[in-house]
């Protein structure tokens, strides 16, 4: 199948801001599903609410759009029903780790099999540009006029001392290294979590006079480099993008039918 027929072109032109870096995130992931052959049919996904969310509505899966930071719950909810489906759940700042903070850390502690792609554009677009857990101390919103003083999350960090057996980071600068990460990320048999830093030109750019979309790319290509490279032990301030963990862990989806077997056999 070709890109163009994982899409839903009924639905376009989409509602994302001009430059926004969610269309190349949803660029990555379906040359990632193209390149692994699938059929839409072997695809879940699932989103909550917010600009990242609305992919699900862009492409031709099964999808579920759902509650605002519930989406893992729900897609924990079809893994368990249906596990040979690959489950995707694309997520922004809220929906991963505000409000749905708590379903984050025990997905990734349970190492149920999906996908989780958050989409890190350090702002709640949707509803007017009010700060997030990613924000960053000192940064601008129209939550923070004066400057936001919580510090912000390191997702890497978190889905590791989570639990996550795949953690990756990348930005939508390095769209090769997406679509790759993406792909190893959907085929890992466990929690899977991808963040993407993404540009929001509309308001994080403009609030804190960072440019417009180019310039905001170009930001991820100066400030970002490989894992254990030597720029990031002479420039410490380097976000570093790559695969951080790929562990073969007890997946949980085997486990619970592995009790099932043995409640069904009558063992304690």
């Amino acid at each position: 199948m070709a890109v163009k027929d994982y899409i839903r072109q009924r639905f376009f032109p989409h509602m994302w801001c001009q430059g926004c870096g969610h269309g190349i995130v949803l660029n990555s992931l379906l040359r990632a599903v193209e390149e692994l052959g699938m059929s839409k049919n072997e695809i879940v996904m699932v989103s909550g609410i917010g600009c990242s969310s609305r992919i699900s509505g862009y492409v031709d899966f099964h999808s579920l759009h759902t509650l605002h930071g519930r989406a893992l719950a729900f897609a924990t909810g079809v893994k368990m029903s249906k596990p040979e489906l690959n489950v995707i759940v694309p997520m922004g700042d809220g929906d991963a780790l505000a409000i749905g903070g708590n379903h984050f850390i025990h997905a990734a502690r349970r190492n149920i099999a999906m996908t989780a792609i958050v989409m890190n554009n350090r702002i709640y677009g949707m509803t007017g540009g009010q700060y997030s857990p990613l924000s960053g101390f000192g940064k601008l919103a129209t939550t923070a006029p004066f400057g936001n003083i919580d510090h912000d999350f390191d997702i890497a960090k978190l889905a590791i001392a989570a639990g996550a057996s795949f953690v990756a980071r990348t930005t939508t600068y390095h769209v090769q290294q997406a679509t790759k990460i993406i792909k190893q990320a959907v085929m890992h048999e466990g929690f899977s979590v991808v963040e993407i830093l993404s540009q929001c030109p509309t308001y994080y750019g403009r609030k804190n006079k960072l440019g417009d979309a180019a310039e905001m790319m170009e930001w991820f290509k100066n400030n970002t480099t490989p894992i254990g490279s030597k720029a990031k032990e002479e420039n410490p301030g380097l976000i570093e993008r790559g695969i951080f963990i790929q562990e073969d862990r007890p997946e949980y989806c085997d486990e619970y039918d592995k009790i099932v077997e043995k409640a069904q056999g009558g063992r304690v």
